[in-house]
């Protein structure tokens, strides 16, 4: 047994680590309620053609329900993203994942437009704050020098979410409904035991509480070699220190304002074109002359997209930095949004579909790590709930906008045309980013200190 105290700083254990096993299950299950989320995110657009029939419903009302569902999505990622740095991480997760699970269920019985709103929104308030709180998590615990790799291939469960959601629709949707979509969602609640068995909760949540026994215990998962003791001087003085200021006064602080209101308008125009595309891709190409399977192949392939775009890219990430990869992808999904509007060879569509799958969804999987990273340990939740909630405004903006321009006598392919400025406006967006201001985790060599 060792007969001395070491000096441990946390964020260094965390960011030398190497991938192990314990790594691995954190993953994991970030994957599973990451593809569930995805699943659910993309299962209302896919749905969406029959039970507008089923429901007798107009395209401008459809357009409203997932608007409002998008305001459930803001107030979840704003409430889950402020407490989880309260309760835990991990009862926060566990708390989501019993809304948008639970209530997506019922969604698929709702015997009418209002009542299906009313499920909806509460789903959407789970949807919402899972994800801020997966990406803190999954940035807190990954090893710095693979720490954006990561992120990105977690959030690949996303897309083979959306991906599941859409084999689902082209090959059962006809036969059994829209209805057995939504059924499906059921899955994450029957598998909640296991995770509150399994999931650890964050290293942050126990430093501020000063429980060294917790803390020890995963930093010898983590470094099977440390030895950790609770008796361990771990860094409570820094963490304490540093939460005296309300988490929301502090995004602000230490030169902070510019770049977090940059992130904040940059999210904003990447959820306007993520929820606006979601939403009505499949109803967009059904307008533009394809079948209701081939319609929602456009969607796979966007699915497939957002996968590429986010591991390629987090493999950039790596090489050339995060703002260099996130305003090249912006600026390209600007170009290919505007080409969309211009070509009906099935092809180039297929290619181009792909290619703003690729700048939409799989750049906003980088974006995330970005602007969590970018804040100190204990406000990375906070700070990256905040930035999405406030970019929900554009999610709520995006279905009734394009609605409304289907309604128009434009060519219905023309409505990719509005997606091309705020894909320019996210990538100046980053441009002005502080980057000598922020708190990015660094893998530097530790020496130990032991006192007798």
């Amino acid at each position: 047994m060792r007969k001395f105290m070491q000096t441990v700083q946390t964020s260094q254990v965390l960011a030398n680590s190497k991938f192990n096993k314990f790594h691995l299950l954190v993953f994991l299950w970030c994957f599973f309620a990451i593809t569930f989320d995805g699943y659910d995110v993309a299962l209302y657009g896919i749905g969406l053609p029959m039970m507008m029939e089923d429901f007798n419903i107009t395209v401008v009302e459809a357009g409203a329900i997932s608007s409002y569902s998008v305001i459930g999505t803001m107030i979840g990622t704003f409430l889950f993203g402020s407490i989880s740095d309260v309760i835990g991480r991990k009862k926060a997760i566990a708390i989501c994942l019993i809304l948008f699970s639970c209530f997506t269920f019922f969604s698929g019985f709702a015997p009418n437009a209002d009542i299906f709103l009313i499920m909806r929104i509460i789903a959407c308030m789970g949807l919402g704050g899972v994800m801020p709180i997966l990406v803190a998590v999954m940035t807190e615990y990954a090893p710095k020098k693979i720490r954006a790799l990561t992120v990105a291939i977690m959030y690949c469960g996303y897309s083979i979410g959306a991906i599941f959601a859409s084999l689902i629709g082209m090959y059962w949707m006809e036969s059994l409904g829209w209805r057995f979509l939504y059924w499906i969602s059921i899955i994450p609640f029957i598998a909640l035991p296991f995770f509150m068995k399994q999931f650890p909760e964050s290293v942050s949540y126990y430093l501020r509480r000063k429980q060294g026994d917790k803390i020890a215990s995963i930093l010898n998962k983590i470094e099977p070699d440390g030895n950790y003791q609770a008796t361990d001087k771990f860094d409570y003085k820094v963490l304490t220190e540093s939460t005296k200021k309300l988490p929301i006064k502090k995004v602000f602080s230490d030169n902070r304002i510019i770049s977090t209101l940059a992130f904040w308008l940059a999210m904003g125009c990447s959820m306007l074109v993520i929820t606006g595309l979601t939403t009505w891709l499949p109803k967009i190409m059904m307008e533009s002359g394809h079948g209701l399977s081939s319609s929602l192949s456009f969607n796979l392939v966007l699915s497939l997209g957002q996968m590429t775009g986010s591991i390629f890219g987090g493999i950039l990430v790596g090489r050339i930095g995060h703002r260099r990869v996130l305003v090249s992808m912006f600026f390209i999904g600007a170009l290919s949004f505007v080409l969309l509007s211009l070509t009906s060879h099935t092809l180039i569509l297929y290619l181009l579909i792909a290619l703003t799958g690729a700048c939409t969804v799989g750049t906003q999987n980088l974006v995330n790590p970005y602007v969590s990273e970018y804040y100190p340990r204990e406000i990375r939740a906070t700070g990256l709930s905040i930035a999405v909630g406030v970019g929900r405004i554009g999610g709520i903006l995006a279905p009734v906008a394009i609605a409304f321009l289907l309604t128009t006598n434009l060519a219905p392919q023309h409505a990719f045309m509005a997606f091309a400025i705020p894909s320019l406006l996210g990538a100046i967006s980053f441009m002005i980013v502080q980057e000598k201001y922020a708190s990015f985790d660094r893998v530097v060599q530790l020496e130990r200190r032991h006192t007798a």
